[in-house]
């Protein structure tokens, strides 16, 4: 994907090393908690976290999840500049800056369009450990989005084991799609969206509220779809191809087979692979925020 003539927004932060009780490093059982928010979702009822729970205990039970060393990243972490806590001084953080902005600056537009305002959300960087609106931060969560303070927080060792889970040779596209997913949610929390979901979460069982946390993050795919055919001069040849195989790897029937374990619908909460492939091209295909109407009869 094209971005090298991007200036990163002001709305950047980065919070530099931080202190906490997970490693970033990489390993099996980091790579899987990395990947729970992706999976599960960020403001969960008690019984959505109680099933998170006993799904993280199956991962590691049963061996967890099986890689092999990947690829190197096509946007690495070598340092751009010097200084302290700097944000965007390396490759990747680099690399996320651009889509965040892109990804403001096409929202500003779709909300204008639309009559209305876009209120900014921050990109907050964070090595190893962070604090958030939400609580702490830690590598081990994975990129994640925090109503509280409207951040996007964001550790980029995530990019190599979501090479690892894609064998991604060049895999910016799906980068960029972990950032533009992210910043859907934000666009559900201006909306009041998010509002309105989890206030049907209180309302229904487990197994109801996981249902509607699937279309919180179907939206959110759709949403990064939207900003991707926003800006479809800036897409290269296997672009596309990188986001669907990111969206197939982070289904919640392939972790869970890959877990060793029989899919339990009532247990979703991100959505199939297909389904997230399929919400992904939906913003592709229309370019229009209107077409990610997942709640649709049901809010």
């Amino acid at each position: 994907m094209r971005l090298d003539d991007i200036d990163p927004s002001g709305n950047i932060n980065d919070q530099g090393a931080g202190g906490g009780s997970f490693s970033g490093g990489g390993g099996m059982g980091g790579l899987i908690l990395g990947l729970l928010p992706l999976l599960f979702g960020r403001k969960l009822g008690c019984g959505t976290l109680l099933i998170l729970g006993a799904l993280a205990f199956f991962m590691f039970s049963s061996g967890g999840i099986n890689l092999a060393s990947g690829p190197a990243t096509q946007v690495g972490n070598k340092a751009l500049g010097s200084g302290a806590n700097k944000s965007c001084d390396t490759e990747s953080e680099l690399f996320a800056c651009r889509v965040f902005t892109l990804a403001e600056s096409s929202w500003t537009e779709i909300f204008a369009q639309a009559g209305a305002r876009y209120q900014p959300a921050k990109l907050e960087f964070y090595q190893g450990g962070g604090q958030s609106g939400c609580g702490a931060a830690q590598a081990a969560m994975g990129p994640f989005y925090c109503p509280a303070d409207q951040g996007i927080y964001l550790d980029t060792t995530f990019f190599q084991q979501l090479d690892q889970m894609t064998g991604g040779q060049g895999n910016d596209f799906a980068y960029a799609y972990v950032v533009a997913h992210e910043m859907g949610h934000h666009i559900q929390n201006i909306t009041g969206t998010a509002d309105q979901v989890r206030q049907a979460q209180a309302r229904v069982s487990p197994a109801e509220g996981n249902a509607l946390q699937v279309r919180m993050e179907l939206q959110a795919d759709c949403y990064a779809g939207v900003w991707a055919a926003r800006n479809a001069e800036r897409i290269e040849p296997g672009d596309i191809e990188e986001g669907m195989r990111a969206a197939n790897a982070i289904g919640d029937d392939t972790l869970m087979k890959q877990a060793g374990r029989v899919p339990v619908e009532s247990m979703f909460t991100h959505g199939t692979s297909q389904q997230r492939m399929a919400a992904l091209q939906q913003g592709l295909k229309s370019g229009d925020p209107n077409s990610c109407d997942f709640f649709r009869g049901v809010l």
